[in-house]
């Protein structure tokens, strides 16, 4: 599944091809949506906003699509009039002079006024987004030793969107590497300095991701440009100490971690 960097791209090439266009064309699959097509032709696409792993697509006229790709969701940009030929199923289509973007196989999609859409259940429980350049590392510290969060181990709280969003599987290997930390660790059991450089790695690696790994391509890994350290590199060595990188299963997703740095 694409983590925060990875939506945060997506959304950056579609703001580059609409927004700021008059929509000519506005189709939606789903029955509930269909009266929003004529509302939403002629209006512009202000802004498209990310929140960890939801897309926020602002219009015009105040309203504001809310979407997640979920597993299989995925955005394409075309020329106007072009119809991809795949096998997935188109879910909306908004089109202007030169560009549309489309989305398939999403099934998480809402349209409301911009105030209903903040009231959203998954935008309600998310934390705060590790790309928003607003968070810094000491507001990351504090939210790690509130209550909620001090005495879960890190293999299982650096995947829950509640504590901060956009962060995933490969994010959560890469820092608590960063970090020379276990994921049975938690907050409350480190010292001063490990909380300090965990808080920093929080955003440094997230943000280092978004700015370093360049096109979204369905045919290239992960790490094209953002080169990993550990993750998918079982048994290879450490390149901090030399020892062999191990692969184990965690919150039911494939974990990997050098036991030499990371105790």
């Amino acid at each position: 599944m694409p983590e925060g960097p990875e939506i945060r791209r997506a959304a950056d090439k579609l703001t580059d091809a609409v927004v700021g266009k008059t929509l000519t064309e506005v189709w939606f699959a789903f029955p509930q949506l269909k009266h929003y097509q004529s509302q939403l032709v002629g209006e512009k696409i202000e802004d498209i906003e990310t929140r960890g792993k939801a897309l926020l697509t602002h219009f015009s006229n105040g309203l504001t699509m809310y979407s997640h790709n979920q597993l299989y969701g995925v955005w394409k940009i075309v020329d106007a009039g072009e119809t991809p030929d795949t096998k997935r199923d188109l879910r909306v289509r908004l089109e202007t002079e030169d560009k549309a973007i489309l989305l398939y196989s999403a099934s998480d999609i809402t349209i409301a006024p911009r105030e209903e859409i903040a009231q959203h259940p998954f935008l309600q429980r998310v934390g705060p987004d590790v790309l928003d350049l607003r968070l810094n590392a000491a507001q990351v510290k504090e939210r790690l030793m509130q209550p909620a969060f001090r005495r879960r181990q890190f293999g299982g709280l650096l995947l829950d969107q509640r504590f901060l969003a956009g962060l995933g599987n490969y994010l959560r290997v890469e820092i608590l590497w960063d970090a020379e930390l276990a994921p049975t660790h938690n907050a409350q059991s480190l010292r001063e300095d490990q909380l300090e450089h965990l808080s920093h790695a929080l955003l440094d690696i997230p943000r280092l991701s978004y700015n370093t790994r360049g096109t979204m391509d369905d045919d290239v890994h992960h790490g094209a440009l953002f080169q990993f350290k550990v993750f998918h590199r079982a048994g290879e060595p450490c390149l901090r100490c030399g020892e062999m990188i191990e692969k184990t299963m965690i919150s039911s997703r494939p974990f990997y971690w050098c036991p030499n740095c990371q105790r």
